[in-house]
């Protein structure tokens, strides 16, 4: 079976979860899947990444030293999740299902990455707040930018 077909199959069934948690009776290309501008949510979020994602993303969401080369052992390190990252250069679905299921999975063929899948740790609706506490601290225009990306890829 074909590992991009996978990925493809992955990520299509982890838009239909996290839509349906979060966009109940909304429009999915207007209103993006995290909850960034829902304070509870937000504050859930920073308290999950704290303890799930801070060690390696970093407490200021700035990720690891010289995150753009590769490990010695092959593996990228960590991303910044701030504004000077690319994070906010993918779309909400593909955010979801790389946390959920891990880079690898989502990648396929011999990427390696030290990223797990979080979908046997965290709940979905974790997963998304975590994803919303980190858009709420990007710039507004940051946002937008992240914003009309969701409505150019939806479905």
């Amino acid at each position: 079976m074909n590992v991009r077909w996978l990925g493809a199959a992955a990520l299509a069934g982890a838009v239909a979860v996290a839509g349906g948690l979060w966009l109940s009776g909304q429009d999915a290309r207007a209103a993006g899947l995290f909850p960034y501008r829902d304070a509870a949510a937000v504050a859930r979020g920073a308290e999950v990444y704290a303890e799930y994602c801070a060690s390696c993303h970093g407490a200021d969401l700035e990720g690891e030293p010289n995150w753009r080369d590769r490990n010695p052992d092959g593996t990228m390190p960590a991303p910044p999740h701030d504004e000077t990252g690319h994070t906010w250069h993918h779309p909400d679905v593909q955010l979801f299902a790389i946390t959920k299921q891990g880079i690898e999975a989502i990648v396929g063929g011999d990427y390696r990455s030290s990223m797990i899948g979080f979908g046997d740790v965290l709940s979905d609706t974790e997963i998304l707040e975590v994803l919303g506490y980190i858009k709420s601290t990007w710039p507004e225009e940051i946002q937008e930018r992240h914003d009309a990306l969701n409505r150019a890829t939806a479905p």
